[in-house]
């Protein structure tokens, strides 16, 4: 119940109220986080995220019948997530952590990325057939990314928004379809 939960309400409601109030092709979640009031409010969606990544991929992976590669970017997305939300994005006094935060949370989000595309191959080179959808939903997903990226010319909110709910929805079907 508590993992659908999270998954159906909980993160995507969080994260399209995170960017409430802003315009989804001109900004972005580094610079709604550095507005007064809303560090916090970056670093709890960050915390809720994290957590359930980390919880549902790791027993993602554990009720798989052979292990995908690169399980090491499980944690490795945990840890530059934390990286990235605890390090301030104010360019014009700390450009160097800024450099950094968006080097972080960049890097968290191709680490979910090719860590859901391996275990999604896996699970696929052994049963085409029951995850091919999940195959369609994941490539898919990438190109209403690259698209948004593109629409916008930078990594905008409406792109983290998308991410952050379809990989959630992919993740929760797999647990769920695994457990």
């Amino acid at each position: 119940m508590l993992p659908a939960l999270t998954a159906y309400v909980v993160i995507p409601l969080y994260t399209v109220l995170f960017a409430c109030g802003s315009r989804w092709l001109d900004t972005n979640f580094s610079v709604l986080s550095s507005q007064p009031g809303r560090e916090e409010a970056f670093v709890l969606w960050g915390l809720i995220v994290g957590i359930f990544f980390f919880w549902s991929l790791r027993r993602i992976i554990g009720g798989m019948p052979r292990r995908p590669r690169f399980c090491f970017l499980v944690p490795l997305a945990l840890l530059l997530l934390v990286f990235a939300v605890t390090t301030p994005y104010l360019p014009e006094r700390l450009p160097l952590k800024s450099f950094l935060h968006i080097l972080f949370a960049f890097l968290a989000a191709v680490c979910l990325g090719g860590i859901l595309l391996s275990v999604v191959l896996t699970l696929y080179c052994g049963d085409r057939r029951g995850y091919r959808r999940y195959l369609q939903f994941l490539l898919a997903s990438f190109a209403v990314c690259a698209w948004l990226f593109l629409l916008a010319g930078i990594v905008s909110s409406a792109l983290e928004i998308f991410f952050t709910i379809s990989m959630t929805l992919l993740t929760y079907r797999l647990y769920r379809k695994l457990a």
